[in-house]
């Protein structure tokens, strides 16, 4: 084995304010001279959903690059390794190229980033999304003990990482759910469930036939966590194929939910996503739709570790 040298090293709390109540994320900040397998290696050892490595940027807008990593490989671009990484960059001293604008160079391209006050927000990268085929739409809902009347709508969600995306008929039963992992690990299938709560008092039929006003602007139907925080819509992320069986709070598929979700008029353009709560998490995740169309993706992001690491 290769020498080893101590670099500066942050583990980070993200979507969240509070130290342990979000998704943590180990940040290498000085990746450089180790090779894939050294990396892959430290990512198995932190045994965190993601961890990942800063580097130098070789696009000239970049202000840094940062390589992502899961214990079972390395991913194109995730969500919390983007608020997370950028939080523990700026907080080392990390001066952007740009005032009020942060470029993350990754494997998928290009990502900006803007503070929106303390928090940090990501532009959602380009999303491809497509229907499922009604077999292995059957065979998801099967795997996650859905019946076929829970399922409002179902889209096949693709922004570097791919997420099989359902809307279910109310956020209890997103709560509820006791997935087959085994099967999911089998079908290949990361599975992004959400659900808006539904009105106290009302029928989620009447929370349907609302929608459109919601997505216009109207007041969106909600409910109070312990927070104090008006929650639109309760999220829960299952990746067995990944390794990881209940992600706690994940930045990629909310993205890819709000791109969808607000176009097809289920959502409206700003609104505050929960997730982490069946793992006594409490992520918050802040969706925005600017006048231009671009969805914007929030999160708070609390340094729990910080010193330095043998690599």
């Amino acid at each position: 084995m290769k020498s080893m040298k101590t670099r500066p090293f942050k583990q980070v709390d993200v979507f969240t304010a509070t130290p342990y109540l979000g998704n943590p994320l180990a940040v290498v900040l000085d990746g450089g001279g180790l090779d894939d397998a050294e990396m892959q290696r430290f990512a198995q050892w932190t045994n965190l959903s993601e961890t990942t490595f800063l580097l130098p940027p070789t696009e000239p807008s970049a202000d840094y690059r940062v390589r992502i990593f899961t214990p079972g490989g390395e991913l194109p671009f995730a969500g919390h390794p983007t608020i997370g990484s950028c939080h523990a960059w700026l907080q080392a001293g990390g001066r952007p190229k740009a005032a009020g604008r942060i470029v993350q160079q990754c494997a998928a391209g290009l990502v900006p980033l803007r503070h929106q006050g303390e928090r940090l927000a990501f532009s959602a990268p380009p999303l491809k999304r497509s229907a499922p085929s009604p077999t292995l739409l059957a065979k998801v809902a099967g795997a996650l003990g859905l019946k076929a009347q829970q399922v409002v709508a179902a889209q096949v969600l693709d922004n570097g990482p791919v997420w099989f995306g359902l809307l279910l008929s109310d956020a209890d039963t997103v709560l509820r759910l006791v997935p087959d992992h085994r099967m999911l690990k089998e079908l290949g299938v990361k599975a992004g469930v959400a659900g808006m709560p539904a009105e106290q008092g009302s029928s989620m039929l009447i929370g349907r036939s609302n929608r459109e006003a919601r997505a216009f602007g109207g007041k969106s139907v909600a409910i109070e966590e312990g927070d104090g925080q008006k929650i639109d819509l309760e999220v829960r992320a299952f990746a067995a194929p990944i390794g990881v069986e209940e992600d706690p709070v994940t930045g990629s598929l909310n993205a890819g939910l709000a791109e969808w979700l607000i176009a097809d008029g289920h959502m409206p353009a700003r609104y505050l996503a929960a997730q982490g709560q069946c793992l006594g998490r409490s992520g918050r995740v802040h969706i925005e739709r600017d006048a231009d169309g671009k969805v914007w993706v929030g999160g708070d992001a609390v340094t729990c570790v910080d010193g330095q690491v043998r690599l």
